[in-house]
Formats: C-alpha cells, structure tokens, sequence
C-alpha cells in the first residue's frame, strides 16, 4: 500500500509543480506513475465489488462508480485526450478524482481507507487549466472527434502570434513494460472506443468486427466501415516518405517539415464513418442559403417544356447529416432534392466509345408516394478514364485562415482535406497555397509533387486569425492558377472557407462578376465549405456555378476522402462543359408534371439554345441525375381539370411517348454546344427483380422532399421512405446507403 501511495504523492507533486517545457522523459515517468494508479484503483474497485453480484469483466472498471464518474472516465478514455501534454493533467485528474467519486458513490461497498485523493480536484483542474491556458497562447488546436490524426496534434502549428508550436512526443507510444496483462502497443492521438479499452486493458485480444461497438449508438462496423477507414488512413499517410525522416527533422528542432503521427495497426479506431467533427450546435440565424422554394405544378398545356442546367454538386445532403447527427433538422431552405440524389451513385450504363462523352438512361416507374403518377428518372453517366494517362494537374488551394476558421471542424480539417489530396497526386501534379485573412498571401509557391515534405510543412504551418478579405484571395489564387497553367493541363482552384466573407468586395454579385471574369483562364473553382455558424451556402453555390466547378460541404475526414479522392477523375478530367437539358412533353400522354429539385438551376426555355449561358460542367465518371413526376392525360393529376377550357386534351401528340429529351453540351475550352436527343417512352420500365437503384434513388428523393416541407408527397412519411431505402439498399461498398437509412430515420425522430 506504501508503493502505491508514493507513486500517487509522486503525481501530486507533478501536478502542483510549474508546468514545464515538454520533455518526452518527464512525460512518459509522470505518465507511468499515473498508469500504476490507475491499475491499482481498478483493482480496489473490482475487490469492493466483488461477491456483491456486479458483473465483471468491462463492468467491473465501471461497478464502484458513480455515473457522473463513470461519464468522466468514458470521456476521457473513449476521445482523442492522450494527444499531448495536457494529457498528464486530464489523466491525473480521473485518477485523483475519481477515487474521490467512488468514496461518495451510492453503491452498496463501504469505502476503503486509502483511496482518499492525494490532491484536491479544485488543485488538479488547476494544474489542468494552466496546461490549457498555455496551449491557447500558444495557438495550439484542439483535436477534432471523428478525425482521424488530428492536425492539432501536429508539430510546425502556427499559433496566433505567429510562432510555430511544436508537437513534442505527439506520437510517442505508451509504455507499458512491466505491468501486468500488458495491452497492445497504444499510441497517443488514435481513438478507440470504451469495449477496445477495456480489452486491451485486460491484456484480452481485440474483439470480433461485428462486435466492435462505435461512439454514437453501438451500431456494428462492417467490412465498408474497415475498408473506407483503411482508405483514409492510407491517403492520409504518404505510402512513400519515410516517417523516420520527418520525425529526426522535426526533433533537429526543423521548422518546414510536420511531423507526422504514427499508425499502430493493432490501435482499433471507431468504425462510425460519419461522426460529426464538431460539437453540438444551435441552429444559426447567421447561415443563409439559395432561395430554393419549391417549383410548382406545371400544365403541359401552358408550358410544355422544362429546361434547367446540370448539377452535380452535393453540398445540401452532407449539410443535412451534420445538421441531423448534431440532433436538429436542416433548415428546409437548406434542402434541395436534386443534391439528395446526386451524392449515391447509381449503375447507369457507360457511353459508346464513339459518341458523346456521356450517355442517357430514361426510366419510368410508378411514384412511391403517389399512385395516380409517374416517377420519370433521367440519369447520365459520364466517361470514365484512366487517371494514369491524365494530363498533369495544377491545384491552387485558396484558404481562409481567419480567426472564425480556428475551430477543430475547420482549419483542421481543411488541412487534413488538402494533406489528403497532396498525397494522392502524382509526379507532374504541382500544388500551391494561398491564404486570406485581412490580406491575400501565399504560403505556399507552386511545389511539385516530389516535394512532398515541403508541401506538408507548408500545410501544418497553417493558422488562424484575423479578418477575412475573400476578393483579394480569389484574385490572388487565380492569378497563381494562371501561372501554372499550361498547355493540355487541367487547373482548378479549392477555395476552402467557412463563409465568413467579411472584408472586402464581399457582396455576392462582386464576387461572382470577379470569378466570371477570373474564369476566362480556363481554371476551374471548386467551393468547400466547413464548420457551421458561418455558412454561406447561397454564396458557395454562386460562386461554384460562376466558376464552372462544384460545391461540397466537408464535415469528415471521410467526406474529404469522397469528394477530393473517390472523385478525383471528375475533378482532374473535365469532359462536357455547360451541360443543359430540356424536355418537351407530349401534351396527348402527359398533363401535368413537376421537376423534382433543380429550383436553383432553372433555365428559361430560350437560354437552351444560347451558348452564352452557362450552365453545369461534369467531368470523368461524373453522375447527373433527375426525377420529373407527371401525370397521365386522363388520369387523376395534381389538379381538376378544367370545365371551359378547351385544350383539356390537346392533340398533336405521338403515341408511344411521354415526351422529347434533349442535351446540349461543349467539349472543354470550345464555344460552340452540340447536341443530343432522344425519346422518353411511355411504357413504364421494367422491373428489377431485387434491389432497385431506382427505387432507392426515388426514396432518396421523398427523404429529401419530406426534409424540405413539400406538400405534394401526400401521406407518404419517413418510415416509408426508410423502407423503401432499405429493400433496395444493394451493392453499398462504402456504406453510404446504410447511414442515409439511419439518417432517415433519425429524421423521423426529430420530426415528431
């Protein structure tokens, strides 16, 4: 008892102490003494609760607790906490406190003499606050839940005064020699949940995947969740610099190359793909997004055609699940449909070889909530490629460094985002950085791929702070793209930001008439949006648009994985520029129909066949998909039909067709459209015998309508939805159908 006692007055004193500069030595003997603590507590806990009929094994670290304690340690233990100095604090803390908690609990075991706290917890969160207060001055970020080696914990970290911080031992492993039922090898920044704790603090072997437990609900992982979070934690890591190098620069004290966190593959991380990386929030009167107010219901007897440009952004769906994973529903001015669709993607056949670059497949069904109508399903696919024989690629990262950026979902994670794309180029791709904040800078020259350690130390110098000047950094990023540029290679500029336009020309249609202009150079812009609170989607959808690229909220490190990784041949290839479709309804099979979405994207019937009106790009495998419901002439519609009118039933029709699509689109860089036709047929497409892509594409749709408040989904509710969505989940490799069944459904539940 002695011992113990000794190594607890030793923690105390480390405690109370001035905080000193981080030392890997005096960290790892301070957090030895803190384990042998904690083994010991553990060990009085599980001989107080035993013979009083409480289980063992996991809960026997829980059964003497309180729950507010229990709570605590589950915290502590199941987030990234171990990740740098203040680790010893917060850890010091539970083993101090803790003892305390179970001395004042409410179970049946008396206390036992010796477990009284070295130090009191007013002292211990002292010793913590000094630790975090220090971290604050020095422009240390806090690691982000849900993010995989969170740039916080990287080294060459640029503070708010500008200096760089560094990482220490952020990747030091824990030592366990010596104590008995030793665990795997743990490494401090990975995070694991509460059952891998507990295992590998009982020395047992790591569970089963089916029976590994995750941090928001206890769903099982499955063969996606492991794979795509194999994918990452591969982009992340550069699969060809040696950690080694990096790792002996950074301790020469080298302030131009990050260091690097190591990967222990026996450390298990959770397998939720879609943890928010951000904490819960308050819907904010300050996001503002595109009037998307629902189109009505049109009378092919007064307006026959519909014409619109072709979105492939996704934006909408991924703000929806960060919205629903924080426990509120999206704002319905947030919600359009078409993005809803476009995010799965679906086995539409492949173009000829020798047509146009992307090919149309036309179904008709009958509409799930609805049936007096008819679902008709447009969906493109566009070529694919092979990205080996690519033409080089040119990204500018245009970055909003300002203060509002500092929070964990978003300067960190931009920065994992473009350490993500950095790693995934190839030699010839060159990569440059510029930032904005009171003024446009750049922090990084354009820098070839096979100088990969310096595009990193560039990408961890990064911080936050100051005002945001967005014109004076889209200028300079376009003026770097044009730099690069060169013949037969494909430039795009990333603007990454939260929103906050607040310096500057920062009035939309500024900003918008700048890009229009800037575009001439033949740069693409794509438009990441992070973090919430800030969010100006109507300013990023506007901006993507005039800048012939996409937009794309980023919430995960696995959502960065998708759009800047899964999807890179559509961003590095472009293949069809200002694509636009119209159809023409045969007024003798059709008398009502209504576009699904795509209020954003209208166009006027007459702008289809003017060049000079931009519409959407697509690129290498993109998807383009659309959902019209119409109404048979002579069926029950969407309104009574007329008593004096005299065009009830118009004629002039063709048997045999609903209506006419049609599709005009550029080659990249050309002026001049081309264009493609082809009839939608009346007969109703034949079924599927098993899971539909259509049918799920078409609960997608109703998951979306309901979010958005539309009236003309009837009785139909979001159960229905969740079912439709489920019998026809199919082939779902990153699982991204599972969680939009569970989204909702949790949609459902908020909507009560």
């Amino acid at each position: 008892m002695t011992g113990d006692r000794d190594d607890l007055d030793e923690l105390g004193k480390a405690l109370k102490a001035a905080v000193p500069p981080p030392d890997p030595a005096r960290k790892q003997a301070a957090l030895q003494a803190a384990l042998r603590a904690h083994d010991d507590f553990f060990a009085r806990a599980a001989k107080k609760t035993a013979g009083t009929g409480r289980p063992t094994g996991q809960s026997r670290r829980w059964g003497g607790l309180s729950e507010g304690a229990q709570a605590m340690w589950k915290k502590l233990t199941s987030k990234q906490i171990l990740a740098g100095t203040t680790a010893l604090a917060a850890l010091a803390l539970v083993v101090v406190v803790v003892p305390e908690a179970l001395d004042r609990g409410t179970g049946d075991a008396e206390p036992e003499r010796g477990l009284e706290p070295v130090v009191s917890s007013t002292e211990a969160q002292s010793a913590s606050g000094n630790e975090t207060e220090r971290a604050t001055r020095e422009g240390a970020v806090a690691p982000a839940p849900g993010i995989i080696g969170a740039p916080g914990q990287e080294t060459g970290q640029l503070g708010a005064s500008g200096d760089v911080v560094a990482a220490g031992d952020a990747d030091m492993p824990i030592d366990f020699s010596g104590r008995e039922n030793a665990p795997p090898e743990l490494t401090f920044g990975a995070e694991i949940d509460d059952t891998e704790i507990s295992r590998r603090l009982d020395g047992r072997a790591a569970a089963p995947e089916g029976e590994r437990s995750n941090l928001t609900g206890g769903a099982s992982t499955n063969e996606s969740d492991v794979d795509l979070l194999a994918d990452v934690a591969e982009g992340l890591d550069d699969g060809g610099l040696a950690h080694r190098e990096i790792e002996e620069a950074a301790r020469r004290g080298s302030q131009e190359e990050p260091l690097v966190l190591s990967r222990d593959p026996s450390v298990v991380v959770p397998p939720e793909m879609h943890e928010p990386a951000m904490t819960l929030y308050e819907p904010a009167a300050n996001e503002t997004y595109p009037d998307s107010a629902q189109a009505g219901i049109m009378r092919v007897a007064d307006a026959p055609v519909s014409t619109f440009s072709a979105d492939v952004d996704t934006a909408s769906y991924s703000l929806a699940r960060s919205s629903l994973m924080a426990g509120f529903l999206p704002d319905p001015q947030s919600v359009r449909p078409e993005e809803f669709v476009n995010y799965f993607t679906y086995a539409y056949p492949a173009p000829e070889a020798d047509g146009p670059p992307f090919r149309a497949t036309v179904t008709v069904d009958a509409t799930p909530w609805n049936a007096d109508t008819r679902l008709v399903q447009i969906g493109i696919q566009g070529r694919m490629v092979d990205l080996a024989e690519r033409p080089p690629f040119n990204a500018v990262f245009l970055i909003d460094t300002s203060g509002s950026m500092q929070d964990a979902n978003k300067l960190p994670l931009v920065k994992q985002a473009l350490t993500l794309l950095a790693n995934s180029l190839r030699e010839g791709d060159e990569i440059a950085i510029v930032t904005y904040a009171g003024n446009a800078g750049v922090a990084l020259e354009p820098t070839g791929i096979d100088n990969l350690p310096a595009i990193r130390a560039a990408i961890a110098r990064l911080g936050a702070g100051g005002s945001t000047a967005g014109a004076a950094g889209i200028d300079a990023a376009y003026a770097m793209a044009e730099r690069m540029a060169a013949e037969g290679e494909t430039t795009r500029v990333y603007l990454a930001t939260d929103g906050d336009f607040n310096v500057g020309a920062s009035g939309t249609d500024a900003l918008q008439a700048l890009i229009e202009k800037r575009r001439e150079t033949g740069a693409y812009l794509s438009v990441l949006s992070f973090g919430r609170g800030n969010i100006r989607d109507d300013v990023a959808q506007t901006l993507a648009q005039a800048g012939n690229g996409q937009a794309a909220y980023i919430d995960t490190v696995f959502e960065a994985q998708r759009v800047l990784i899964d999807q890179q041949g559509a961003a590095l290839v472009p293949i069809a520029g200002d694509l636009k479709l119209q159809v023409e309804w045969n007024p003798a099979a059709v008398s009502e129909y209504r576009l699904i979405g795509y209020e954003t994207r209208a166009l006027a019937r007459e702008d289809f066949n003017n060049d000079a009106v931009d519409a959407g790009d697509i690129g290498a495998g993109h998807q383009v998909t659309a959902m019209y419901e119409v109404a048979l002439t002579g069926q029950p519609g969407f309104t009574d039909p007329l008593r004096y009118a005299s065009d009830t039933v118009p004629e002039g029709g063709i048997e045999g067709e609903l209506g006419w699509l049609k599709m005009r689109w550029k080659e990249p860089g050309e002026d001049s459209s081309q264009l493609v036709e082809q009839p939608i047929l009346s007969d109703l497409t034949e079924a599927i015998d098993g899971p539909s892509d259509r049918d799920f594409a078409a609960a997608i749709a109703g998951f979306a309508e309901l979010l958005h408040g539309s009236k003309l989904i009837r009785n139909w509710d979001y159960q229905d939805a969740a079912d439709l969505a489920r019998a026809n989940r199919g082939d779902d490799p990153t699982g991204a159908r599972a969680e939009a069944i569970r989204l909702i459904e949790l949609a459902g539940a908020l909507d009560n």
